[in-house]
């Protein structure tokens, strides 16, 4: 679907920034929503998915181990 999207999360990496998640949800609103730059009537809803999105997206890399931690605990 997006290829051109940067895969944020590696093993060995630092995290994302909130800059490389942000231009990812953009990147991923526009796709799904179909606009590019929403009319101004669509804003405030496209706006409002890039936060939302954003602020999951964060919180779903900053809760994930990486496979070493995990295969350490057993």
């Amino acid at each position: 679907m997006c290829r051109s999207i940067k895969r944020l999360r590696v093993s060995d990496g630092p995290a994302a920034s909130e800059d490389e998640i942000r231009e990812a949800v953009l990147q991923f609103v526009r796709k799904i929503s179909g606009y590019r730059v929403p009319s101004q009537r669509n804003r405030e809803a496209f706006d409002l998915a890039v936060q939302d999105i954003a602020r999951v997206s964060s919180a779903l890399l900053d809760s994930l181990t990486p496979a070493s931690a995990s295969a350490a605990t057993r």
